[in-house]
């Protein structure tokens, strides 16, 4: 069994059982079983009115699971509704791809040996599909890997972060409500790492995707079963440039939220901040007076911004490097500890550029403030890491934007936006360390395809 907990004050929430081998060997044939059975396969329109009537479902209790990721995972409940929210639109938005989703006509008689044929592709299921998610958004990231693989005709196995299972768990359920016959959608709920690594490596597993720690991901790729296709999501060190022509006034609040939302425990959240010298000290100030107004408590409360870590040993982990940073010569505004679980958001003004903050995830309420002098010397420290997931820049030049965005290592670059904007229709990959392959919904069901190619001859 595992008990579920409410991040915030560490009380109980649930007990679920837990899966064993035998468990999990049987969800894996199961799965296997019924992607085998093309005769049963559900047809497009039938996999569409499941896919509606689950986003009607999930509508209907949409502050029903708002409450649980607040309660489980420790994101503000007015953060945690606009989750719930984008989860529905994420699942309408798979049952659109089957508009749209089709082969090509690949060109024949351009040769005289290629003539008298036609050739097209079609789109079909890769096959089985084992989902491993993350806590930090564990309804929307569940909605992520489950309806792009109901879509495409997947079956799927899920495995939700340990600490917030439940919305997962609720969520599958609903698919069930919703019309998905059994065996297609299962969630698992291992007893150890070793059975999530055999879950993620077994050879029946026809595309693996995965959320979580860089450590992780590139093990699980390692050892793959030959053939097995995978998609990584990791994290990053998002840089942030303010270039001097920016109106300060217009940029602290988004940046503030970038940073500090969900107490920064987002892979693309605003973390190395490198300002022009000549507005640094101005935008020290302003940032300092935004963040020190964040309410920060029970996630539960409809007036809290920021609220817990996931665990107290994060929550002690990030406080470790805030104080190795500020005992190498960093200045610190803000912070502290207000529970075992909550920090106090913080900035740190020019932290080495080799401490643990400069150079890793911080994955907490901190954001750390560099000075330059040059764009030029900003790029190259934006650049400098072995991570490269979404970045942004602030400014008024035309030039200077265009500039940035094309010599900035990043998957995305946002322009007068923060680092952590997101739509769930748009491209979402980590570049070197951050991750592989591609997601977003569209782009996972592409993932969760296979082509294959008819040649006629006539």
């Amino acid at each position: 069994m595992i008990e579920v907990v409410q991040a915030f004050d560490r009380s109980p929430i649930a007990e679920l059982p837990t899966d064993d081998a035998s468990a999990l060997e049987t969800k894996l044939t199961t799965a296997r079983a019924r992607f085998q059975d093309r005769a049963a396969w559900l047809q497009p329109h039938e996999r569409m009115a499941v896919l509606h009537k689950l986003a009607g479902l999930v509508e209907t209790r949409r502050e029903t699971f708002a409450m649980l990721i607040a309660r489980e995972g420790g994101k503000p409940y007015s953060d945690a509704l606009v989750e719930t929210d984008r989860a529905i639109d994420g699942i309408r938005n798979a049952a659109d791809l089957l508009r749209m989703r089709g082969g090509v006509e690949i060109p024949m008689g351009l040769t005289p040996a290629s003539e008298n044929r036609r050739a097209w592709t079609v789109k079909e299921p890769i096959g089985v599909v084992a989902a491993i998610s993350a806590f930090n958004h564990p309804l929307n990231l569940i909605v992520h890997q489950v309806a792009p693989a109901i879509a495409t005709g997947c079956p799927v196995v899920v495995k939700p972060a340990m600490a917030t299972p439940l919305c997962c768990v609720e969520l599958v359920k609903l698919v069930h409500e919703a019309g998905m016959p059994d065996g297609w959608v299962q969630t698992l709920l291992p007893e150890s790492r070793d059975l999530s690594e055999a879950f993620a490596t077994d050879a029946r597993v026809a595309f693996l995707s995965f959320i979580g720690s860089a450590k992780v991901g590139w093990r699980l790729r390692s050892i793959l079963a030959p053939g097995t296709r995978c998609a990584l999501e990791h994290g990053g060190v998002a840089p942030v440039i303010v270039d001097r022509s920016i109106d300060l006034d217009a940029i602290i609040e988004p940046i503030a939220k970038g940073g500090y939302y969900h107490a920064g425990q987002v892979c693309v959240s605003v973390q190395r901040i490198y300002v022009h010298a000549e507005l640094k000290q101005a935008f020290i100030g302003r940032l300092a007076a935004q963040v020190e107004q964040l309410r920060v408590g029970d996630p539960t409360r409809a007036d809290t911004e920021v609220g817990p870590l996931i665990t107290p040993g994060e929550t002690e982990r990030v406080e470790s490097w805030i104080d190795e940073a500020v005992t190498r010569g960093a200045r610190r505004i803000g912070g502290g500890r207000l529970s075992k679980t909550t920090l106090k958001p913080a900035i740190l003004v020019d932290p080495p550029r080799d401490a643990r903050v400069s150079m890793h995830e911080i994955f907490g309420p901190v954001t750390c403030v560099y000075g330059y002098d040059e764009i030029d010397e900003a790029i190259a420290a934006a650049n400098s890491l072995p991570v490269a997931f979404q970045a942004s820049i602030f400014t008024r030049d035309l030039n200077v934007a265009l500039d940035a965005a094309e010599r900035l290592d990043a998957s995305a670059v946002m322009v007068n936006d923060h680092s952590a904007f997101r739509t769930d229709w748009m491209p979402f990959a980590g570049r070197r360390e951050s991750g592989y392959g591609i997601g977003g919904i569209p782009y996972t069901a592409h993932e969760m395809t296979a082509e294959k190619m008819i040649v006629f001859k006539r």
